[in-house]
């Protein structure tokens, strides 16, 4: 016990003493050996630099490394009880065990407001306090004002069922509205980071204990927010409800080698503004809604190698000046609106130039592929688009009729209708 004291309240003077990095950060620093720092921590639950069993001992390690200008976080195996998000910070890299190493959300506790929570207040009243304690994350929330205008943040201090936050309200959450408060976030979260990196980790999202759904726009498994350079590889995400992993207004992030699976929300959600993002060799299957959604914004990104199963939504979705993404070598199957699809926008916001090639996309409800919107320069090249005998996937590939030039080239397509082409003018 003295040990394990002696280690935290050392990580709590270097962290709160202000020690930093001199040279590391900088865009020009003196030397390679100044632009990353070689710091290495380890936490577990025993025989580790940290010893702890909750996200504070992991937060520690991260926050400890961060200050120092970057480095390494080795999380060992055992599960770790997750009141608040894993913070991520610029230039660490946080490492576990696979799946032996599992990052589990606590039970939710959730909570109408007692009062409206002010555009710019950063603080709550609830009517039920229980289950909201200091250094507890929270979502905030109303019917009404949810998505960007919801907030995630951490308790900072309360008294009876006031609580101060370490951020502020995005919009005015009312009580007309139906606004709460709940004891949700991301179980691990980056904001206004770069160079971050995940490895390794599994999250579980539980579920059962956490009633509340939400959206990908600020909620996540794995969440980033302006992260940008930021990698997540090899880790697993499972019954998260909302999205497995999720990154917005974040450029030039990587997701390689990741599986999503049993989310109530998208399974991969490349976000508003994300420039450049690389999602491959990930696989998202069984989740509520689109297995891999390109939301507002995306540009210049690439999706390749991965495997889109069973999802309750569409394989993929694109839409929303989501312009200048190349589609492929992914596996597509058995999901349940249908295999991918170009979302209904007019001709500023559409998804121009995608090239959707070597894909196989099977067996889907309703049709391979619709090209839907007034979408241009959409090249459909060498394909596998086929229905094995199941009868779901009848259209291989459905032509909106706001739809603009569409190249096919090569494709092998098997269904009851190969090509279903609704424009007017060809």
């Amino acid at each position: 016990m003295k040990a394990l004291f002696r280690r935290v309240l050392l990580v709590s003077l270097l962290v709160g003493g202000g020690i930093q990095a001199d040279q590391a950060g900088r865009q020009h620093p003196e030397n390679e050996l100044h632009a990353q720092p070689a710091i290495r921590i380890t936490v577990g639950h025993r025989d580790a630099d940290i010893i702890g069993t909750d996200n504070r001992a992991l937060q520690a390690a991260v926050d400890y490394v961060g200050n120092l200008g970057g480095g390494v976080v080795e999380i060992g195996p055992g599960e770790y009880l997750m009141r608040d998000s894993l913070h991520l910070r610029s230039r660490v890299t946080v490492r576990g065990a696979g799946g032996m190493t599992v990052l589990k959300k606590a039970r939710e506790h959730r909570s109408l407001l007692a009062a409206d929570g002010d555009f710019g207040e950063a603080a709550i009243t609830v009517k039920n306090p229980e289950g909201f304690t200091i250094g507890c994350g929270v979502y905030v929330a109303s019917f009404k004002q949810r998505n960007f205008h919801g907030v995630c943040a951490t308790i900072l201090n309360g008294r009876s069922n006031h609580f101060t936050l370490n951020r502020a309200m995005n919009a005015d959450i009312l009580l007309a509205d139906g606004g709460f408060a709940t004891t949700v976030f991301p179980v691990v979260s980056g904001y206004n980071l770069q160079g971050a990196r995940v490895e390794q980790l599994t999250v579980d999202g539980n579920r059962s204990g956490n009633p509340t759904q939400v959206d990908g726009c600020r909620v996540a498994g794995i969440f980033l927010y302006r992260g940008d350079r930021c990698v997540v590889t090899g880790c697993l995400v499972r019954e998260y409800n909302g999205d497995g992993i999720s990154f917005q207004q974040s450029n030039d992030v990587v997701v390689d080698g990741c599986v999503v699976e049993r989310c109530a929300g998208f399974g991969l959600h490349p976000g508003s503004g994300s420039q450049r993002p690389v999602v491959r060799n990930c696989r998202a299957t069984a989740n509520g809604s689109d297995g891999f959604f390109f939301c507002w914004r995306v540009r210049g990104g690439v999706a390749e190698g991965n495997w889109l199963e069973g999802n309750e939504g569409h394989g993929m979705s694109i839409g929303h000046k989501d312009t200048d993404n190349s589609v492929r070598g992914n596996t597509i199957i058995g999901n349940r609106q249908g295999g991918v699809h170009w979302r209904a926008e007019t001709e500023p916001m559409a998804a121009h130039r995608v090239v959707f090639e070597n894909n196989t996309v099977r067996d889907n409800e309703g049709w391979g592929l619709f090209i839907d919107g007034a979408t241009q320069a959409t090249v459909i090249r060498g394909n596998l688009i086929e229905d094995t005998g199941t009868g779901r996937q009848k259209t291989g590939i459905r032509i909106g009729k706001q739809a603009g030039a569409v190249v096919l080239e090569g494709n092998r397509i098997s269904a009851a209708r190969s090509l279903q082409d609704e424009r007017e003018i060809r």
